[in-house]
This record gives structure tokens, sequence and C-alpha cells, in this order.
């Protein structure tokens, strides 16, 4: 669980940066402002999961997170096609945030198997 905790936390500190640039540099103030809520609530939300009440509670806090960390890809990468951000800067956040959703529904599938 401390890959993720760490993956998610290193995560929403790019998004921070990233929004910062955006919205001082690129004047970007709708898009940035959705990357910055979904992008650092994946990290929040594997934290609440870890002190879960349940291990249904558990599941469905990393659920909410797993979604929160598609919405994040959706926004990087809307972020790329619409030219705020650059091919280059698109392809380590993409990445960053695509590993991370696979080890949160890794992380679900292997709880609702256990």
């Amino acid at each position: 669980m401390n890959i993720v905790k760490d993956k998610s936390y290193k995560f929403a500190i790019r998004i921070v940066r990233l929004y910062k640039f955006l919205t001082n540099d690129r004047n970007e103030f709708v898009l940035s402002k959705q990357l910055l809520r979904s992008g650092t609530a994946v990290g929040a939300l594997v934290r609440e999961a870890q002190n879960g009440e349940s291990k249904a509670d558990f599941i469905h806090k990393m659920g909410i997170a797993q979604k929160e960390c598609d919405e994040s890809i959706y926004w990087i990468e809307l972020l790329k096609d619409t030219e705020y951000i650059k091919e280059y800067e698109f392809r380590t956040i993409h990445n960053d945030a695509t590993e991370i959703l696979k080890i949160i529904r890794s992380i679900i599938l292997t709880s609702k198997n256990s």
C-alpha cells in the first residue's frame, strides 16, 4: 500500500505544479482547476482508504480514487490535445497517472478476492 501512497502523493505534487504553470504561464483556469481537484483527490482518497472502517469501506474509497485517477487522465489528455501542454510534458505525467491507475485497480481486485 505504501507504493500507491507514495506515488499518488508525488503525483499530487506534480499536479499542483502543473496547475501553477497553467494558470501563471498559459492563463488557463478552467481545465487546470478540474485537474487540480481530481489529481490531488487520488492521494487523499488512498490515505482515507487506509483508515477505512471495513474491507468494504476500503474497497469503496479505493474505487473512488480509481475514478478520480481516470478523470485526471482525461484532463491531462485534453490539455495536450488543446495544446496547453506539450507532448513531452504530457508523456511523463500521463505515464505516472496510468501507472497509479493500474496499481489501484490491482489493489481493488486483490482486496475483493481475498
